[in-house]
């Protein structure tokens, strides 16, 4: 199966200015995920979509493609990542290359490396997938989680069954943002993403640390100072 990478690395960000090129460790940001890339050795092309010369810049000098910036439309505070992969594989299409899959590779989820990568890849194999998402565990039961009204009251935050599966509840996962792989075709036909042919990569807590506010990146930064 022939494999696009898409990194998206828009440069609008207003959680965590130019988050996407902040430097942790001993590389900007974008880095990372460009390096797992090319370490897994699963992808024909390795592209980052971006609105941004300075990104750009910074992208091919680590080793990705940046054929084409990404249009004023897909650049917006309210276009979707799955909007921008949409402009990606039809700008590609446009210049005569087309790819049997794709793997979006959020950069704010740095420590999703080449093993994991290769995971996703052999469990898309093994299950003959449409799609596979990365999750990992949560870190606290949804159970005994609740809405609160205006006026704070507890009264029936917790339901009695959440109380009594305390201790002999299963496991929780959750969405981490690191790995979504896909069969283009299917994508471009509106295929829905959380149903029958989609399964779940599972991935570490540790490697599934996501990057959005200053307080996040300062997490990282105490990660990546471990892994060096």
């Amino acid at each position: 199966m022939s494999c696009l990478a898409i990194i998206p690395a828009r440069s609008g960000s207003k959680g965590l200015p130019d988050k996407n090129i902040k430097v942790l460790g001993d590389k900007p940001l974008i880095g990372w995920t460009i390096d797992a890339s090319k370490e897994s050795g699963c992808f024909d092309e390795i592209m980052v979509s971006t609105d941004s010369e300075e990104y750009g810049r910074i992208a091919r000098n680590l080793g990705a493609n940046v054929p084409f910036l990404r249009s004023a439309e897909t650049s917006c505070d309210t276009a979707s990542s799955w909007d921008m992969v949409r402009e990606v594989l039809k700008c590609y299409d446009n210049i005569g290359k087309r790819f049997d899959g794709f793997c979006l590779l959020q950069p704010t989820s740095p420590f999703r490396n080449a093993e994991d990568i290769k995971g996703a890849f052999s469990l898309m194999k093994e299950k003959q997938a449409k799609a596979v998402v990365s999750v990992c565990e949560c870190e606290h039961s949804p159970l005994w989680s609740g809405n609160l009204p205006d006026s704070l009251s507890m009264d029936g935050f917790i339901t009695k069954t959440a109380m009594e599966q305390r201790q002999k509840q299963s496991k929780f996962f959750r969405l981490n943002g690191a790995i979504y792989l896909m069969d283009t075709d299917g994508f471009l036909k509106g295929r829905e993403l959380y149903g029958a042919g989609t399964f779940a990569y599972i991935m570490k807590n540790e490697n599934s640390v996501d990057i959005d506010s200053a307080l996040d990146f300062e997490y990282a930064a105490f990660i990546a100072s471990r892994k060096n």
